[in-house]
């Protein structure tokens, strides 16, 4: 396989093992809450323009889900100091824990797809999330 060939099946097998363990959760959670929240744990408070564009949604469409994530007390709305009349979107404190329950949620509907994996593959996985949490630039725990 050339890297392109690896980067693509990478990439085919994590939309698919995210698309199954979300199903496989029954959680009838929008899939756009749960990466709104994620970006904003992972990249900080953003604009709504810039969110939307992370998120890859329309900015009235991003505009039209906030109110329900405000008003769910899952991000909250910052000044922003650069620009008074704008307003930042941050995570709160019970988006982030209800964005680490998801998580949670998620990798253990994948416990069974995985249970007979050998120590040596566990630790094949465990190298590929550290250097795919390495070239992102986020964090893996040990």
């Amino acid at each position: 396989m050339t890297p392109t060939d690896i980067l693509e099946s990478l990439l085919v097998s994590n939309h698919r093992l995210t698309r199954f363990a979300a199903q496989e959760t029954g959680n009838k959670t929008p899939a756009g809450v749960w990466r709104t929240l994620s970006i904003l744990a992972s990249d900080g408070a953003m604009r709504i323009g810039e969110l939307a564009a992370s998120s890859r949604i329309s900015q009235p469409a991003m505009t039209k889900l906030l109110p329900a994530l405000v008003q769910d007390e899952l991000v909250y709305r910052i000044a922003d100091v650069d620009d008074s009349r704008a307003w930042l979107i941050a995570i709160s404190s019970k988006g982030q824990s209800e964005l680490d329950a998801w998580k949670r949620e998620l990798a253990q509907a994948m416990e069974p797809l995985f249970g007979d994996l050998t120590a040596r593959e566990w630790s094949t996985l465990s190298s590929a999330a550290q250097l795919l949490a390495s070239r992102l630039g986020s964090a893996v725990a040990a």
